[in-house]
């Protein structure tokens, strides 16, 4: 299996960062942008796209501030890849924006990279953010 390279992107959003983590950290909030639907069991959350679902299990989280996830094959492939979203203010600006780290194959980059920019668009459509 190939490595996967670690990426980071950043998106700037016109919402206030304690309705922001509610949309990054509830299966409700994931729901409306992230996936068709999400459940969570304690620490495992599915994930559900058109009748296909993924498991991934929450890492850390940080109220206001983060959640980390790694999906359950990576887990019990012994992968330490991960994906998190982390809502960063700018101290002086006071501009919000989400950070997100991810892993992909090499030539899947630019896939992924494109993948979240259509999430955080549609999370951005949900709040009613530019």
């Amino acid at each position: 299996m190939d490595d996967k390279v670690k990426f980071e992107m950043e998106f700037v959003i016109q919402a206030s960062p304690a309705l922001l983590y509610t949309y990054i950290s509830t299966p409700s909030g994931l729901s409306e942008w992230f996936s068709d639907n999400v459940n969570s069991r304690g620490e495992f959350f599915t994930f559900i796209w058109d009748g296909s679902e993924e498991q991934a299990k929450l890492l850390s989280k940080k109220t206001g501030e983060r959640i980390k996830f790694r999906w359950v094959e990576d887990d019990e492939d012994g992968a330490s890849y991960y994906f998190e979203i982390r809502i960063q203010v700018d101290e002086i600006t006071k501009d919000v924006s989400l950070m997100i780290t991810d892993f992909a194959e090499e030539d899947e980059i630019e896939e992924g990279k494109m993948l979240w920019t259509n999430q955080i668009g549609s999370l951005k459509q949900v709040l009613g953010s530019r």
